[in-house]
């Protein structure tokens, strides 16, 4: 996922910040993502959202709401209007600085903004809340400790999410008079959502008066155990993996852009300087490499290792399908298990060298057919012709230039 700063302008003229999340290659299409009640663009939990829909091909725009994050403004002078607000001019940003977005999504109350701002976005296909209140009025609910307290002086200090805000009159006043959840049996746009059982902050009723209003087509998924702000990584990238696959539905056609391709023969890997994972493009194939968490990754994808090791695992499968085909052997299937190691050259008595380290494949083969042994063996020798065994037995010569 390769990131961009941008900003943009509010209607009151005050600079918002935002992230724009590409993926590898030309985006399929233009993403709006809009984070939690008092949250930021940069919560783990939209991160990795947006990392899941880059992998789909999306581009996708995180921001902060006024007052909030790093963007101007004061955040006791914002509330619920202001921010579907915020939402319209981020949208009216992607379509003249690149390109109008067809996905809209929100988290939480962002969730709640995004279905009120869709009706004003036409170039929005494809709408998804994750555990959005039905109502705005939700949220008064949090601020219930400091009413009377709003109602007489007009502000009050309260505390969310452990971090004091200074909340005005106005913002209940507005929240009071929203048309939701009415409103959204309007919007003529494909809806999901995405709500968890668990959830304590905004309950599960909150999605069942959503999907309730909303007309055809609309998709509802359980997020299972996962709680309000998606904590667990698990949780938020499975989010953004079924918001992706299901929004692709309603997209226009993607046009065929040969440029933006690899030629067969060619991979390019880009990775970002504060993590492992690493975006890899093969011809029309994306894929995500990682390191595991116990040396400080965050186990997103197999290692470089474990992709060398795949390859040869893969292009044994490969090679024996072929030869039994070619005999017309009666081979149902193969597995292959391929385990890396380093030894000491010292520790090897077949290795021709001495010193230093050796790295060890074991590769343990398994035939589901009506075989005779002697076809097994026959197998197990063909094995090692695979052209990937071949490469890694050869001298092996790697040319780096800067380009």
């Amino acid at each position: 996922m390769r990131k961009k700063n941008v900003t943009f302008e509010n209607s009151a003229g005050e600079k918002l910040a935002g992230i724009l999340d590409l993926p590898v290659s030309e985006p399929r299409a233009y993403a709006l993502f809009a984070h939690c009640f008092t949250c930021s663009k940069n919560l783990k939990a939209a991160t990795n959202i947006s990392q899941a829909l880059t992998d789909a091909g999306f581009a996708v725009l995180r921001f902060d709401f006024t007052g909030l994050g790093q963007s101007e403004g004061e955040f006791a002078d914002s509330n619920f209007s202001s921010n579907v607000d915020d939402l319209l001019v981020a949208a009216e940003f992607l379509e003249n600085e690149f390109e109008a977005p067809e996905l809209l999504l929100g988290h939480s109350l962002g969730g709640t903004a995004v279905l009120q701002a869709a009706h004003e976005i036409p170039s929005a296909k494809a709408v998804a809340s994750i555990g959005s209140p039905a109502d705005p009025m939700h949220i008064e609910h949090l601020l219930s400790p400091a009413t009377d307290e709003l109602e007489r002086d007009g502000s009050a200090e309260v505390n969310l999410g452990g971090r004091p805000f200074t909340i005005k009159k106005q913002f209940l006043e507005d929240i009071r008079k929203q048309p939701m959840p009415e409103s959204l049996g309007r919007l003529r746009k494909a809806i999901m959502i995405l709500h968890a059982p668990l959830d304590e902050t905004v309950e599960l009723g909150n999605a069942s008066r959503l999907f309730g209003a909303a007309k055809h087509p609309k998709s509802f998924v359980s997020l299972d155990k996962a709680d309000h702000l998606l904590s667990r990584e698990e949780d938020s990238r499975y989010a953004g993996e079924v918001i992706g696959a299901w929004a692709v539905r309603y997209l226009r056609p993607v046009e065929e852009s040969p440029q933006n391709e690899i030629p067969e023969g060619f991979v390019r890997a880009r990775t970002e300087i504060d993590s492992f994972r690493t975006d890899i493009q093969a011809g029309p194939h994306h894929l995500t490499a990682d390191e595991p968490a116990s040396v400080g990754g965050s186990n997103l994808g197999p290692s470089p290792y474990g992709l060398l090791s795949a390859a040869l695992a893969s292009c044994t499968t490969m090679t024996l399908k072929m030869y039994a085909t070619h005999k017309k052997l009666d081979l149902e299937s193969v597995s292959v298990t391929v385990e890396h190691e380093k030894i000491h050259a010292s520790d090897c008595s077949d290795c021709e060298s001495a010193d230093g380290k050796v790295d060890v494949f074991r590769r343990s083969l398994s035939f589901e057919g009506n075989l005779t042994d002697e076809q097994r063996q026959r197998l197990l020798e063909i094995a090692d012709k695979c052209p990937v065994h071949r490469t890694l037995h050869s001298d092996i010569k790697v040319i780096s230039v800067l380009v």
